[in-house]
């Protein structure tokens, strides 16, 4: 006997949150690009954007821009979130998006040590992480001092304001894959001894000051999303919690300083996040921890309409299966998310979004490695 399949209109009912006023629940997942030269994002990565919410997406989350502290990136073509002319390549951006009736806010992104030992951009100055130590446990750049440390709680909310001024309609802060504020929350990249190291509960401290300081610089309605993971780059099994207490403690104080909307970053939506507990609790996903933990507003992610898990993808020659939405669709009915962020099917498919509202899932453009060549 065959499954009625589930209606995907839910997803299609409007979402509001501070500053946040959405028509639907789709975002678009950030993405980096590097197609804007010296950092400035021009006439066509607005076009780009503009197609996507043409094409029915609520809400773009752009791809990360570098915030104004000279360690912060590594590559010259990755766009910065400050500078006359990167702000006012932002504004067409904003621009573009509004007048297709999307909302968009920029992901805030300091890479740390990911930043690596011989970057492009800015090659004079050191990277610097929470302990001058890399993802794979090997030294690194150096470690950030205490007047360091000040500096860049600056850096993080000249960026905000800076989005806030160009028109963005919100902020998300880069807290997953191993970078900066990451590193701070995981015990392998971040072994001070006293202030901003050491117990859980003082490896969220800097994080949380960023938030917090954020909060105070842009107002109170100004949205705050925070993104965070489990996983790093190449290394996919790491975890910052290790059970739902600690996920918890990891997030009460950005709950606290000031987040709105939370943005766990899985590489598949429908994977358990603690799998080891029995019953219901180990099929529940970090989204739908997430948001039990916190009550806040969750934005699910990680191969949406895509039967490949991105990594795959990213470096196969083959297409990628556009898959149903089924499970996604049982997790909305279920209460484990709000919003839900669709990556490399938007890549090679602008109006995938309308097309699934309209019921031609057939006419979705697969994914191939292609899509990553160009700013289609």
């Amino acid at each position: 006997m065959t499954e009625t399949p589930l209606p995907v209109d839910g997803l299609f009912e409007s979402f509001a949150v501070k500053s946040l006023r959405l028509r639907n629940r789709f975002a678009m997942a950030p993405m980096t690009r590097a197609f804007s030269p010296g950092g400035v994002p021009g006439d066509d990565v607005a076009a780009y954007y503009r197609r996507r919410a043409a094409g029915g997406v609520g809400l773009v989350i752009t791809e990360g821009t570098y915030i104004p502290d000279p360690a912060a990136g590594s590559h010259t073509r990755v766009p910065r979130l400050y500078g006359p002319d990167s702000l006012a390549g932002w504004k067409s951006v904003v621009d573009a998006v509004h007048d297709e009736g999307g909302q968009i806010i920029p992901q805030l992104w300091h890479l740390g040590v990911e930043r690596g030992p011989q970057p492009r951009l800015n090659p004079d100055v050191t990277t610097a992480s929470p302990s001058g130590i890399a993802l794979d446990g090997t030294r690194l750049g150096r470690e950030f001092t205490e007047s360091d440390l000040d500096a860049l709680r600056e850096s993080w909310v000249a960026a905000a304001v800076n989005a806030r001024d160009v028109g963005f309609d919100g902020i998300e802060l880069h807290g997953a894959h191993g970078y900066l504020l990451d590193q701070f929350l995981w015990d392998r990249t971040n072994v001070r001894s006293h202030g901003y190291g050491g117990s859980l509960e003082d490896r969220t401290r800097f994080p949380a000051e960023v938030v917090a300081a954020i909060r105070e610089a842009v107002g109170e309605d100004f949205a705050i999303v925070y993104r965070f993971s489990q996983w790093k780059s190449n290394h996919y099994d790491s975890r910052i919690a290790q059970s739902p207490d600690e996920l918890a403690a990891v997030l009460a104080p950005l709950v606290a300083a000031g987040v709105d909307v939370l943005h766990p970053s899985t590489r598949r939506h429908w994977e358990p996040a603690f799998a080891e507990l029995a019953g219901e609790d180990g099929e529940l996903g970090l989204a739908g921890w997430t948001k039990r933990l916190t009550g806040l507003p969750t934005i699910t992610v990680g191969s949406v309409g895509l039967d490949d898990v991105f990594t795959t993808a990213f470096t196969s020659d083959g297409a990628s299966n556009t898959a149903g939405i089924d499970r996604l669709l049982r997790q909305y009915e279920n209460g484990e998310f709000d919003l839900v962020a669709v990556g490399r099917a938007l890549l090679s498919d602008p109006e995938w979004v309308l097309k699934l509202r309209d019921g031609r899932t057939a006419e979705h453009v697969p994914f191939t490695n292609e899509h990553r060549a160009v700013l289609h």
